[in-house]
């Protein structure tokens, strides 16, 4: 059974940090791109960064180049996402997802988390 989780998530102030952090297990790990997504309340979720499975190759949302940068550590079955230069716009909860040999379509048939909720007081 796959499992995809998500960790890190805090009330942080802005221009404050926070790393997030993502394990899947079930699966295997380096076939699958990875992603986080996040949803803020009234909004459609939004894809945040993306990685190919073998972590040569990433892609941000604009709003965030500069400041998050995504990477995986494939020998732990974990993506992580550090987030620096935090504002209040990127309030909101975070999602995880795997996706076997592609990534960032955010298609409802990858492997999701259940979120973290990550929070910005400005």
């Amino acid at each position: 059974q796959v499992q995809v989780v998500e960790s890190g998530g805090d009330l942080v102030q802005a221009g404050g940090s926070l790393r997030l952090s993502c394990t899947a297990s079930g699966l295997i790990f380096d076939e699958h791109g990875m992603g986080w997504f996040r949803q803020a309340p009234g909004k459609e979720r939004e894809m945040v960064a993306c990685i190919v499975y073998s972590g040569h190759s990433s892609d941000y949302a604009d709003s965030v180049k500069g400041r998050f940068t995504i990477s995986r550590d494939n020998a732990k079955n974990t993506v992580y996402l550090q987030m620096n230069s935090l504002k209040s716009e990127d309030t909101a909860m975070y999602y995880c997802a795997a996706e076997r040999w592609t990534y960032c379509t955010g298609s409802d048939d990858s492997y999701w988390g259940r979120g973290t909720q990550v929070t910005v007081s400005s």
